[in-house]
């Protein structure tokens, strides 16, 4: 199972180790090349393609509920924001005002420009530890869980997170 999780990619794998067998390269050895190893071969393959199919709407089921409870499913933190114990979006202290003040400042007229720039005098960083650039301001100021909106797949669950700025009208 661990050399292909789906029909597809296996029968495609083999077809191109054969290939290479053809010219010198891979040779096949093993119990799957009599005729009973046939169908064990299908039933193991088939086997780990359900495996992983399972599994995926398992995970996909988990994350839906933890959506539903507007708990943190895992990805990049946007600036601004811890997860608690619980798994929930609290304010991060440290970095929360300086988000506030950004939109306050784009309220105000500020370009994204002049945005970064303070932010990156202040040394906020970004989401991956680097100065604040122009995409990353861009970025936070449409972020929509700044306004409180939580959102997985098709699931949108306004005032669910901690807003760090009201919505604009719009």
């Amino acid at each position: 199972d661990r050399f292909a999780r789906n029909r597809y990619d296996s029968a495609r794998y083999k077809a191109a180790l054969k290939k290479e067998r053809g010219q010198g390269g891979v040779r096949h050895r093993g119990h799957f090349r009599r005729a009973e190893g046939i169908i064990l071969e299908s039933v193991l393959e088939g086997y780990a393609e359900y495996y992983s199919a399972d599994l995926s709407e398992k995970v996909v089921r988990g994350m839906t509920e933890n959506a539903l409870k507007s708990k943190y499913n895992g990805g990049t933190l946007p600036i601004g924001y811890q997860i608690d114990s619980d798994q929930c979006f609290q304010l991060d202290p440290l970095t929360a005002p300086f988000v506030r003040e950004a939109f306050q400042r784009y309220d105000e007229g500020a370009t994204m420009t002049q945005i970064r720039d303070w932010l990156n005098g202040q040394g906020v960083k970004n989401t991956r530890g680097q100065k604040m650039t122009y995409n990353s301001i861009q970025h936070l100021l449409n972020n929509r869980r700044y306004i409180g909106e939580y959102t997985y797949r098709d699931i949108v669950v306004p005032d669910a997170i901690p807003a760090h700025r009201p919505p604009r009208p719009l």
